[in-house]
């Protein structure tokens, strides 16, 4: 699995369940990536979308233990499930929100990370991947500029993941 998310220079990624920034370039890159794949999201991220509707053009899913109403999408209801539906598909993007990251992270292999410069006075967080010692900075691009703020698109490999796609504890 992978994950995408743009964070800002706190690793901020969100305040009050909506993004920190109006990002064209940005989201052009999380459509490009994403497009045709299967994208994971939890309930509220499934709300924050437009109109709360799945991204369209890709497999939508939802987990959410509570469970949430509506269509075009799979909803499942633990990370074992999950998993089960997820095993074997090469293209799986987590898209948020933090609980989401937090508990699908040690899962993923790549992290495609949008960095913004600037503080978007987040109320919740993606962990530091420049402070992980399991993850490796890939690749970064220059900084460009997106709309009113700079950004550069960076690119996080795992150094190790185990068998069973957890890390070793």
């Amino acid at each position: 699995m992978k994950t995408i998310v743009a964070v800002d220079k706190n690793w901020g990624i969100g305040c009050e369940n909506d993004l920190l920034f109006n990002l064209p370039l940005d989201m052009q890159h999380f459509r490009d990536s994403t497009l045709g794949k299967t994208v994971v999201m939890g309930k509220n991220t499934l709300l924050s979308l437009p109109n709360s509707k799945p991204l369209k053009n890709r497999q939508n899913i939802v987990l959410s233990a509570k469970g949430v109403d509506g269509e075009g999408f799979a909803l499942v209801r633990s990370l074992d499930d999950l998993l089960e539906i997820v095993k074997g598909k090469d293209d799986v993007y987590i898209i948020g929100g933090a609980s989401v990251y937090e508990l699908l992270l040690p899962y993923c292999d790549e992290a495609m990370i949008t960095k913004v410069d600037a503080d978007g006075g987040a109320d919740c967080f993606f962990p530091n991947l420049d402070e992980h010692t399991d993850w490796k900075l890939e690749s970064e691009s220059e900084w460009i500029n997106d709309g009113d703020y700079r950004i550069r698109f960076c690119v996080y490999k795992r150094l190790m993941i185990n068998p069973q796609g957890r890390m070793p504890v």
